[in-house]
């Protein structure tokens, strides 16, 4: 079974920003509901038939700031 891994990010200007791990391929969406079928998009878009990927895995990130 092949599988495709995406970190994903929050974005700085909002939204989340995706890239998957050991390929060249980049989307990003305005919620995490919208991000999914964009990378659905991204990798059709990257890979010919006989090297689709079976399943995708997201990792969101999340980076928060705070003062002690």
């Amino acid at each position: 079974m092949k599988e495709i891994v995406f970190l994903v990010e929050e974005s700085q200007d909002g939204g989340y920003f995706a890239r998957a791990v050991n390929h060249s391929i980049f989307t990003q969406g305005a919620t995490i509901a919208e991000l999914k079928p964009m990378i659905s998009d991204a990798v059709r878009c990257h890979f010919d038939e006989a090297e689709m990927p079976d399943l995708v895995h997201i990792h969101v990130t999340h980076e928060e700031t705070f003062t002690l």
